[in-house]
């Protein structure tokens, strides 16, 4: 099989740095690009770092030779002070992104969304997601894989209230996430890159929506 090159947009993010040592650490990937507003830290040979300045995203170039693009990109509320702000990072640039690799002919768009995404929603964070996977559905994607992980599990710079509270009641009561609410229980970051690095392979065409127990299946399946 020939060997990939990849894109990851929100490489330092808690999915997104985990994806980064996936790709790096993969055969099937050549080079492993990743546009960043501040450096990863990251000293590889396959990897390309670019600092953007994701107000101008749009100016931006595909490198030549893209077969993958990651969107890891996300924030909260409090991070972005504003629900201008938050829109910004949720849709406009995960829309932008598709829009880049619709027009150069990507061949997968691989992109984080939540469980609750719904474009007619009244919780304004499932909104905004909702809308997100909308417009990215009429930008005709070769491959567009939606991710809908629950709450996400893992160190982040930023501290998350309603992951850690998940977190430690998960691990206290862990039946809570039984059953029919096996859905809702809360999935590592790493469990989330893994499967879409292993989705991301497959190559498939058309739109997939992958809900987060199915994503925990893909990312901890040892074949």
């Amino acid at each position: 099989m020939k060997q990939k090159i990849a894109l990851v947009v929100g490489a330092t993010g808690l999915v997104g740095s985990n994806l980064v040592q996936t790709l790096l650490e993969s055969e099937e990937y050549l080079k492993v690009i990743v546009w960043v507003r501040s450096t990863t830290g990251i000293t590889h040979e396959k990897l390309e770092e670019t600092i953007v300045d994701f107000n101008t995203l749009g100016h931006y170039q595909l490198n030549r030779g893209v077969d993958h693009i990651f969107c890891c990109l996300g924030t909260t509320i409090k991070v972005a002070k504003t629900k201008q702000n938050f829109k910004k990072v949720d849709l406009d640039y995960p829309v932008t992104l598709g829009r880049m690799a619709s027009e150069k002919g990507v061949s997968q768009f691989i992109v984080i969304s939540a469980m609750g995404a719904n474009h007619k929603s009244r919780v304004f964070y499932n909104a905004v997601k909702g809308e997100m996977e909308s417009e990215l559905r009429k930008l005709s994607l070769l491959g567009l894989k939606i991710f809908r992980p629950s709450l996400l599990l893992g160190n982040r710079n930023d501290f998350r209230f309603g992951e850690k509270a998940a977190e430690v009641l998960s691990k206290v009561i862990p039946f809570v996430f039984s059953g029919e609410l096996r859905k809702y229980k809360p999935i590592e970051g790493k469990v989330v890159a893994q499967a879409m690095y292993r989705v991301a392979l497959h190559e498939r065409a058309g739109v997939e929506v992958f809900p987060s127990d199915i994503i925990r299946q893909i990312g901890t399946n040892k074949k």
